[in-house]
């Protein structure tokens, strides 16, 4: 191990200026342990301390440096309360300096008639102006003379210890000291920092704290950057490049009668042109005789389980059995009544084992699939408990895979010897294409951007509550026609008793406009019963309801070609992935779908963005990529477990064109040295064996 490394792994109370107390605090406030947590803290903004402006240049509520003696310093009583004002006189005027806090210890710090530099936000004080809390330093010797001065993340308890803004800088600047006789080894090739002009990582990582100028900091950024985008994507593509040299997979050579007879005579459309070039490319997987292992990206509607029904057949025709995974009991239904449709006229065994199929049904389905005599099984969670042992697994789709960790993944590996089965993972949540890279970069991905002919995009329009009345007239009219509705209500887990009381006040002020007996209204939600939820969702695909009043619980799982209008109340309270997902209820039959956003009529600016994305567009992928600016990506669904969104200073959305360098730069490495046996690979060879040394799961999807 090097000097460096040594230094860098030492617990953080050993830092001159911390201590044990501190260190506690550093260590449970900014979960820093050791001097590397330190410097890889990185500042979030910068303040350029390079202009003394002249006092009476001074703008309301601005940020400003002077320079001045201090000639007055009182503290002023109001009752119980007290406070500490002092007055500086500068070349060009006075400005009073106010502190309410730690006013004994400033007043003993400061000194009447010395020359101070003052920092601070300036507001309107009387005639004049005056400064709350200042950063105060003496003017003789003083260390404010960088260009930049970093800034870092603090807590209010971090604050009262003295590891204030200040505090934290002298921090860093006792670690660089420290650091100074010594180098700190760089993590990439010279070749590399030759070729992209990239700082060294010593260099880097000083001007990231102390910069020297505008550029140097820059430079910095784009270099710690990179790294962090170069390491993981090297991270991903060696996982895809080591998985396809070493895990061997079942080969499908046949594509035979059930694939045949199903595409010839069963399947009532024509595949659109991106369904069929996805299921070329899931066929050239099968018969590669390396294990498969593919996202399926689709947009709501876009045909994704023909594909997966497909991809199963050529594993049926090859002797092998397949499974579908989705993460709820009403997917599961959904999935398995329209692929037992579309099978019924095949010799295909069909079975779907949820947490509700118990006893004598369950023994069956388990003792069948042992046999061999299950062709498919769809399911939830419950396929990967031990007792669901399949005789010869060969495909393991599943659906919203963001909804399963790893670990449960990993148990569906398991239930295929001697080889894992391949692997199809699905999702109809749209995802922008950087965080695709970084999310999935060690998969293949295939993207279905086309619906089916035929269907007529939904038409979004925004109305506020004064225009219930139309849009209730609106949707009596539309039932008229023979048509169904959805009514969502939002259900957030902090206030659910709240919803569940607007969800059922909602229904009673539906009634009114959709009276009983003449109509029939369903209500679902997800704290009903199972049976209870299962008749309300028949009752409404049966066309006994004409209106469903629900939850999100009807987010997926509910397919109703005959239900044309989804109005979504409170739309302001849902996500942009949760409103598409929403829409995408609608529009499945040959008429003519709308989706009614009713809000407020006050709307924030990220919500007026969301509402009017909505209705300007039906793109999924466009949806997703305003949705991934405005939220940021470590809130998008699927990614806040995902430690992989965890960078210090790189930003997906605002530093693509690096993630897409550093992703680049990694295929063409890999494709010259996939196993990095070259010396010039030595420093990334290292990383990535100190990655498998870490991770259980390194040829987990």
């Amino acid at each position: 191990m090097s000097e460096s490394a040594n230094i860098l792994d030492t617990s953080i109370e050993y830092l001159k200026g911390v201590g044990p107390v501190k260190g506690e605090l550093l260590r449970k406030e900014l979960n820093i342990h050791t001097f590397r947590d330190l410097l890889l803290d990185f500042p979030f903004r910068y303040i350029d301390r390079t202009r003394i402006l002249p006092i009476r240049e001074i703008q309301k509520d601005s940020l400003v440096q002077v320079k001045g003696k201090l000639i007055d310093l009182s503290v002023i009583k109001a009752g119980k309360r007290a406070r500490l004002e002092g007055l500086l006189r500068g070349a060009s005027g006075k400005i009073k300096l106010v502190w309410f806090q730690r006013i004994k210890w400033i007043e003993r710090a400061l000194n009447l008639g010395q020359e101070y530099i003052v920092y601070g936000r300036a507001n309107r004080y009387g005639s004049g102006f005056s400064i709350v809390h200042p950063e105060m330093e003496p003017s003789a010797g003083q260390s404010v003379a960088l260009a930049l001065q970093p800034v870092y993340h603090s807590t209010d308890k971090l604050n009262t210890k003295g590891l204030d803004a200040k505090g934290r800088r002298q921090l860093i600047s006792n670690l660089l000291e420290k650091l100074s006789s010594i180098k700190i080894k760089d993590n990439l090739p010279n070749y590399l920092l030759e070729r992209l002009q990239l700082p060294t990582r010593n260099e880097a990582l000083y001007n990231i704290h102390f910069p020297k100028s505008e550029q140097a900091l820059k430079a910095a950024q784009n270099r710690l950057k990179f790294e962090e985008f170069f390491f993981l994507q090297l991270q991903l593509l060696y996982k895809k490049t080591s998985r396809k040299q070493l895990i061997k997979g079942y080969d499908f050579p046949t594509v035979g009668q059930l694939f045949h007879t199903f595409y010839k005579e069963v399947l009532p459309f024509t595949l659109t042109g991106a369904q069929q070039r996805v299921i070329r490319e899931i066929r050239n997987d099968l018969k590669s005789g390396v294990q498969m292992n593919r996202l399926l990206q689709g947009d709501v509607g876009s045909g994704k389980t023909i594909v997966a029904l497909m991809s199963m057949l050529i594993a049926l025709d090859n002797g092998f059995q397949a499974c579908l995974m989705a993460p709820t009991e009403i997917l599961a239904q959904q999935h398995f009544s329209n692929l037992s449709s579309n099978l019924q006229s095949l010799p295909i065994r069909i079975e779907l084992l949820t947490g509700s199929v118990k006893g004598k049904r369950r023994k069956a389905i388990l003792e069948g699939l042992q046999q061999g005599k299950i062709d498919i099984l769809i399911g939830t969670h419950a396929l990967l408990e031990p007792t669901v042992v399949f005789s010869n697994l060969g495909l393991a789709i599943t659906d919203e895979q963001h909804r399963f960790g790893v670990a449960q993944r990993a148990k569906l590996w398991a239930k295929s010897k001697p080889y894992p089965p391949h692997i199809l993972v699905m999702t109809a949540t749209p995802i922008p294409r950087t965080l695709s890279m970084t999310l999935y970069g060690d998969l293949d991905v295939s993207i279905i951007d086309e619906l089916p002919p035929g269907r007529k995009p939904v038409k979004t329009i925004r109305k506020s509550d004064t225009h219930r009345p139309e849009v209730m007239e609106f949707l009596r009219h539309q039932i008229h026609q023979g048509r169904q509705a959805y009514i969502v209500y939002p259900l957030i887990e902090e206030s659910e008793k709240l919803d569940l009381k607007n969800l059922y006040d909602g229904y009673e002020q539906i009634l009114q406009y959709f009276p009983l007996p003449k109509y029939q209204v369903s209500v679902v939600h997800g704290r009903m019963k199972p049976e209870a939820k299962e008749s309300e969702m028949k009752r409404f695909k049966e066309g006994i309801t004409q209106v469903m009043v629900a939850t999100t619980v009807i987010e997926v799982g509910v397919d109703v070609p005959n239900a044309s209008i989804m109005v979504i109340e409170n739309a302001e309270r849902f996500g942009l992935s949760q409103l598409h997902q929403l829409r995408g209820r609608v529009g499945r039959g040959a008429e003519q779908s709308f989706c009614i956003l009713m809000s407020s009529y006050k709307l924030s600016r990220e919500g007026r963005i969301r509402l009017d994305t909505m209705c300007r567009t039906n793109n999924g992928f466009e949806i997703a990529e305003v949705d991934l600016k405005l939220r940021g990506p470590g809130q998008l669904e699927g990614t806040r477990q995902s430690g992989v969104l965890s960078f210090k200073i790189a930003n997906i959305v605002q530093d693509t064109q690096i993630l897409q360098s550093a992703r680049k730069i990694v295929t063409q490495i890999l494709g010259k040295d996939p196993g990095l046996a070259h010396p010039a690979n030595s420093v990334l060879k290292k990383y990535i064996e100190g990655q498998k040394r870490k991770s259980n799961w390194s040829l987990i999807s």
